[in-house]
């Protein structure tokens, strides 16, 4: 009885620290994106993730551990949103549709939930191995899912296209975000989205 009460207690604590790891990521996954690599801070993710800053080394063994999690979670998530919009039209509509998502009003509003990309390229320079190891996995796996969308996908130069169409999404949804001129903004996203997907209508 003692046994079973023993392992009821280690498996409690082992899902709490769970849970409590998923909030820390989740929190800084939206951290990096809205404030930037140099930007988030130890503190105010542990804080924003609801535990005490002294919690921190139970879950990770340094702050670039952390942020490497948190690079791996943003692109993660948006490839999952790209799989999503994919999955709601019909197959020869993917392509278009995947481009236009990513070209919106509401991802270039949507920084803290957005393409960690766009958010953090210019940054990812200046990263640890670790943090640009897992940013590199997530945009191969991005250019992949462009790629297998693509109207030529299985043809020679294929995936030359989509590189080339990733690089053109990724800098104009930076570009438009850089602008304070909301004219110039809009007319970044529409001159791409003519340019990578243009409409048979």
């Amino acid at each position: 009885m003692m046994t079973i009460m023993r392992k009821t207690h280690v498996n409690a604590r082992a899902a709490a620290k769970e849970a409590s790891h998923e909030r820390i990521v989740q929190a800084a996954a939206r951290a990096i994106r809205r404030s930037g690599y140099d930007g988030t801070g130890v503190a105010d993710i542990m804080k924003e993730a609801g535990l005490t800053h002294g919690a921190f080394y139970a879950h990770f063994e340094s702050r670039e551990a952390m942020l490497a999690e948190a690079a791996d979670r943003a692109g993660a998530e948006s490839n999952a949103f790209g799989a999503q919009v994919i999955a709601a039209v019909p197959p020869e509509q993917a392509f278009q549709a995947l481009i236009q998502a990513y070209l919106s009003k509401e991802h270039l509003a949507g920084v803290e939930t957005g393409c960690p990309v766009s958010a953090l390229g210019s940054e990812m320079p200046r990263q640890a191995p670790e943090v640009r190891r897992a940013a590199t996995r997530r945009i191969k796996e991005m250019i992949d899912l462009v790629a297998r969308q693509s109207p030529d996908w299985g043809q020679p130069g294929a995936h030359e296209h989509a590189l080339v169409t990733v690089a053109t999404m990724v800098g104009t949804l930076m570009l438009a975000r850089a602008v304070d001129d909301t004219a110039l903004s809009d007319s970044l996203c529409s001159a791409a989205l003519k340019r990578l997907a243009p409409s048979e209508a």
